[in-house]
């Protein structure tokens, strides 16, 4: 199983670190990473593999939101069968 990851906000030193770091602390593996920044705007996409997530994924989605709420930015996770679903409609 895999999930779509988004991070986004006002760019600031240590973005990818602490999501990566979020990641790492669920057992979410990052397989691919995008990021860049438009003016002063931070944006990046990152599909995780969830095979090894040490809890249910509502927790770790719940978790990244909330690490991203203390770190100023906003973080969703997104299961693969929501793309997955919409392709099928």
């Amino acid at each position: 199983m895999k999930a779509v990851v988004t991070v986004t906000g006002k760019d600031k030193v240590g973005i990818i670190a602490m999501a990566s770091r979020e990641c790492a602390r669920f057992g979410a593996n990052i397989i691919d990473i995008s990021q860049t920044v438009i003016r002063e705007y931070f944006a990046m996409i990152m599909l995780v593999e969830l095979e090894n997530l040490n809890c249910d994924f509502s927790s770790f989605a719940t978790a990244m939101k909330e690490a991203g709420e203390e770190n100023g930015v906003d973080i969703r996770v997104m299961h693969e069968d929501i793309f997955n679903t919409m392709h099928q409609i």
